[in-house]
């Protein structure tokens, strides 16, 4: 950045889901060691259960890091519900005030932030691609409007392109075609089983349907995009992107440290697995999690415990109280305990980073949140893909079709315990298994070459601040 230039104040709206929050709070350090002032705003809700399960206390995240000479300043506003509120359960009632009710939050502190005449000036809004507001937002008080997208780019231009999707009967029609589509500018092709759930789904109503339709309405008027991806792993998808819009791939959005960020992320208690990862050989052991945020039908569940019974692998798992429900903390058989013992580990929730890192793991199977999947490729495990929600069935097909990084689970409802199994055992022994390991070191280099400086990533986010700063 130009020491002469005016220093750009962005204010940073996190969407309030634990997969935004990861990469939202990355972004805001890499950006404020890049000259920006942040202004960073959190829901109520989110900073409660990120500071609750750290166990620190602190009332700014950022504390920590602020010795650095980072100018990230930090304030929380309701996202429309009671802090307590079970949003896992009421996911929809959630939704809805996110779609309705949290921007009139946001601009009342973008307002007092705006009238405070704070230095430097705020001159941009970032926010998550995911808000219906903030394009509108942005142009009522003059600033630049920043997309953060948090997903693939392969993800984003599908969104971006919904109309044509309706317009070939792709989407939103009765009858929906089952041919592939090839007419995506910078898709070659995809199948419509590779589509993000919401798109495959035949009533187009539901709240989550409408805050997708009004954040890629909203996005249009974006001035840059910044995405957490890596410009050789999407080329042909970023490049027709980028006729559209100034689109800047700049991931992965990892801190420097990778399993040690400095700031506390998780939204849940972290509990400790190196001591056990410690015992086992290297390479052996299975990491098991479906991420954050999608719900798995208790048959699933039991079919993968049972999976993981035959399989004879160690393995981690990661099992979330709300897995299936809220209503149904304790999912699993009565005998899964007994028949896993002594090479299965079952938490609530760890560190997935510093268990990926750790040399005892030899493969992951994953609902291919993108996250994981970046972490992953990071770490150089194997993917087993079994994809719940949204992006994650277009994630695996990036995984398994064209990184060729991993494999699918299965293709069939319901899910088997022995096709299961044996997917595990190809997975981390098998025949094949050398190949998904040769294909993760590329995707590994890929990333890290990105990451250095001079590689695109760092170039991509250099262009984007000369950009914003003109």
């Amino acid at each position: 950045m130009d020491s002469s230039s005016p220093k750009p104040h962005a204010i940073l709206v996190c969407y309030p889901l634990q997969g935004h929050v990861i990469p939202t709070i990355h972004l805001a350090i890499k950006l404020a060691r890049k000259g920006f002032t942040i202004t960073f705003i959190n829901t109520q809700s989110t900073h409660t259960q990120i500071t609750r399960k750290s166990g620190d206390g602190e009332e700014d995240i950022f504390s920590s890091v602020r010795g650095q000479d980072l100018d990230i300043r930090y304030i929380t506003v309701s996202d429309g519900l009671p802090v307590n509120f079970d949003r896992s359960l009421n996911h929809d009632q959630f939704m809805a005030c996110l779609l309705h009710v949290f921007s009139a939050h946001v601009e009342e502190a973008l307002l007092k932030i705006v009238q405070s005449k704070v230095d430097p000036p705020v001159s941009c809004l970032i926010a998550d691609s995911f808000f219906v507001f903030p394009g509108k937002l942005a142009k009522k008080y003059g600033l630049r409007y920043i997309a953060f997208w948090t997903e693939t780019a392969l993800v984003f231009t599908l969104y971006y392109h919904l109309h044509l999707l309706k317009l070939h009967g792709h989407f939103d029609c009765i009858g929906m075609r089952e041919d592939p589509i090839d007419y995506i500018p910078g898709v070659k092709s995809i199948k419509p089983k590779d589509l993000m759930s919401y798109v495959q789904e035949t009533d187009t109503t539901s709240v989550c349907h409408h805050i997708i339709f009004s954040a890629f309405q909203d996005v249009r008027n974006a001035d840059f995009i910044l995405c957490n991806t890596v410009q050789e792993l999407e080329p042909e998808t970023i490049s027709a992107l980028q006729i559209e819009k100034p689109f800047f791939a700049i991931g992965p959005i990892f801190p420097p440290e990778f399993a040690t960020s400095g700031v506390a992320t998780s939204m849940c208690s972290e509990y400790e697995c190196t001591q056990w990862l410690d015992m086992q050989q290297q390479a052996n052991v299975l990491y098991v999690s479906f991420g954050s945020y999608a719900h798995i039908t208790k048959n699933d569940l039991i079919e993968i415990a049972y999976g993981l019974a035959l399989s004879k692998v160690s393995f981690v798992w990661v099992l979330r109280p709300d897995i299936v429900s809220s209503d149904d903390p304790n999912p699993l058989p009565e005998d899964f305990k007994g028949e896993i013992s002594g090479r299965g580990l079952i938490v609530p929730w760890c560190c997935q980073k510093q268990v990926l890192t750790h040399s005892a793991i030899g493969g992951f199977l994953t609902h291919c949140g993108w996250n994981s999947v970046l972490e992953a490729i990071w770490c150089g495990v194997p993917l087993l893909c079994f994809p719940l929600l949204t992006d994650q069935f277009t994630n695996r097909k990036l995984v398994v079709d064209d990184w060729k990084i991993g494999l699918n689970l299965c293709d069939k409802n319901p899910v088997s315990k022995f096709e299961i199994s044996e997917k595990i055992q190809h997975l981390m022994f098998g025949e094949a298994s050398d190949g998904y390991r040769n294909e993760m070191q590329k995707a590994k280099e890929t990333l890290a070459n990105a990451s250095r400086g001079e590689g695109s990533s760092d170039k991509n986010l250099d262009s984007f601040i000369s950009s914003v700063c003109k």
